[in-house]
């Protein structure tokens, strides 16, 4: 199967050596995307709310670039610098899916990049 390199400039470019996404076959590997505004290069952290929801429209521009959609998650990862955020991040996040939920976990970790609050990634399949 071919590798194929996801790009999109409706999402933040990467800040490091690595991809927006790849897709492999029916597979799409995202790398974690935090609460930075594509548009303007800022990161939206007003409150965790807002960033979160800046997490998920940069999820979301990445899914479309790979023609994915939530409904083909199977898997996220949530990394949160605080364990404090969990439910405000957790109300928004479900508010993005329409029932059938993908695998998760979620963790609190020392440092995120940039100093951001939270940091999602995902798997999806088609």
């Amino acid at each position: 199967m071919e590798k194929k390199i996801i790009h999109t400039s409706n999402a933040p470019e990467a800040i490091g050596p690595y991809s927006q996404a790849v897709q492999i076959g029916n597979m799409l590997f995202m790398s974690g995307q935090i609460a930075i505004n594509p548009k303007s290069g800022a990161l939206e952290m007003t409150d965790i709310i807002t960033e979160t929801h800046q997490v998920m429209k940069n999820i979301l521009a990445v899914l479309a670039a790979a023609e994915f959609d939530l409904s083909h998650v199977v898997k996220t990862t949530i990394f949160l610098s605080d364990m404090n955020y969990f439910q405000d991040v957790n109300t928004v996040y479900a508010s993005y899916f329409l029932g059938s939920y993908p695998a998760r976990e979620t963790v609190a970790v020392a440092g995120l990049p940039k100093n951001v609050n939270v940091e999602i990634s995902m798997i999806a399949h088609k």
